[in-house]
């Protein structure tokens, strides 16, 4: 058995103590919160001939036990979260019982601080996202999206054209992705963005311009490719009628009888609601595979219920019974 305070000088917990408190949990954060900005840097000098060859000599070395510079870069995001396991194993061969006591809420320490970090990688990739969205989300002016509005050209410079900036800067993206919207009997590329509060659905519209640079798009490097080559291209996304707030959303889910008689395989029905509980809107949306489908209304359920938890003295939303199969519509 291992005793800890048997030992001339420091002990081996006042070192670990010492050292997951003041160096590693401190240092590692940093190379966490910086991974992603590494792995832009290294995706922007492969293309180097004389980097990628000195790159190649020393992953020949046997110490490099034939990984890759990228498997090395992701190893201190691997070995941290080991720590707090490494930390307990000592603890059950230490025979006093402060000791293991005192390795146990080192370790608990540990735990907390990859939670912190989590909270912070989250938050950080969430606002990069939404700092690609304020240059790539477009808005039209109302006398654009509705036709029946008139308003003559000396007044227009009174209706200020809304921004997404004050909309979306302190949201949090909670799901993105591709979808098919059923407009007018044509089948146009919507991408929809799920926000802590409201969903967007947007069209996809293609331009020559490139609307970011890499440099502004490292955390999404490995995150959505879908999203990160739309951007490359220059893509925007029009935002269709106005946000759909959560708690004006019903979700109608179409069973696949009624999706192969209309010939909408993966589909449900997206309504917008006024504060009277009268329909505004209506979307047919289909997902590639029943499973994307699934996941779409687990998402937006999810968000319902969150924001119902906050809101829970006024309820604002029913409840999850009443998005019906189309059947009983």
């Amino acid at each position: 058995m291992l005793s800890i305070s048997q030992r001339a000088g420091p002990t081996l917990l006042e070192l670990l103590s010492k050292v997951f408190q003041e160096s590693i949990c401190h240092c590692l954060e940093k190379y966490c919160l910086n991974y992603s900005t590494a792995l832009l840097y290294l995706h922007n000098l492969m293309p180097r001939e004389d980097f990628g060859s000195y790159v190649k000599w020393c992953e020949r070395n046997e110490q490099c036990r034939r990984l890759q510079l990228r498997d090395l870069l992701v190893a201190p995001l691997q070995r941290l979260t080991r720590y707090p396991l490494l930390l307990r194993n000592i603890a059950k061969r230490c025979q006093m019982f402060e000791e293991s006591r005192e390795l146990q809420v080192i370790a608990e320490k540990v735990d907390t601080s990859i939670c912190d970090l989590e909270g912070k990688v989250k938050w950080l990739d969430n606002y990069q996202k939404v700092k690609q969205l304020r240059d790539a989300l477009m808005w039209l002016p109302v006398w654009e999206r509705d036709k029946r509005a008139f308003i003559p050209e000396s007044l227009k410079h009174l209706l200020k054209a809304v921004t997404l900036d004050n909309l979306i800067s302190h949201r949090s993206l909670l799901h993105e992705g591709k979808l098919v919207l059923t407009e007018n009997t044509k089948l146009i590329d919507v991408y929809l963005f799920l926000f802590d509060e409201f969903l967007l659905i947007t069209k996809i519209k293609r331009t020559k311009k490139r609307s970011i640079s890499s440099e502004q798009n490292h955390l999404r490097l490995q995150q959505n490719l879908e999203l990160d080559q739309l951007l490359k291209e220059g893509c925007t996304f029009m935002v269709l009628d106005q946000p759909i707030s959560l708690d004006r959303l019903q979700l109608k889910n179409i069973d696949q009888l009624n999706a192969s008689t209309s010939g909408l395989p993966h589909s449900f029905i997206i309504m917008h609601h006024n504060r009277y509980q009268q329909c505004i809107g209506a979307f047919i949306l289909q997902a590639p595979s029943e499973s994307a489908k699934r996941e779409w209304m687990a998402k937006m359920e999810g968000a319902v219920t969150a924001l119902l938890k906050l809101d829970s003295q006024q309820p604002r939303v029913k409840s999850t019974s009443s998005w019906l199969e189309s059947s009983q519509i």
